[in-house]
């Protein structure tokens, strides 16, 4: 399987529970879905990213092979490449999701919730 991550504040996701597919808030301006690859990478985005969020933060596990949009690996801005998803995400590509879980003030990624 060629697993990518994409994270997603809990109260978000539950707004898209039911449907065939996912897109974030941010699709319309960005024409794209971040994502990224590997535990690591993960970490880094969502303690970059929802440093000061408050709230629960799941990471849906995406199996970029069966996903049905294109995705395309682009350089961001701290020269790293990070999987752009280009279109919606269908649920079949949706494999596992993940709670992240706050240890001592970072974000790490935690247990399976499906």
């Amino acid at each position: 399987m060629n697993t990518i991550y994409c994270l997603v504040p809990k109260g978000y996701w539950e707004e898209w529970k039911g449907r065939d597919h996912y897109l974030p808030r941010d699709y319309e301006q960005e024409g794209f879905i971040h994502a990224t690859k590997g535990d690591d990478l993960l970490e880094k985005v969502a303690n970059r990213v929802y440093a000061a969020y408050e709230g629960e933060l799941f990471v849906l596990v995406v199996d970029e092979d069966r996903t049905s949009s294109p995705v395309k690996y682009e350089q961001a801005k701290d020269g790293l490449l990070y999987p752009h998803i280009y279109g919606p995400l269908n649920q079949e590509a949706i494999v596992d999701m993940r709670r992240m879980e706050r240890k001592e003030g970072h974000w790490a990624i935690g247990p399976s919730i499906r």
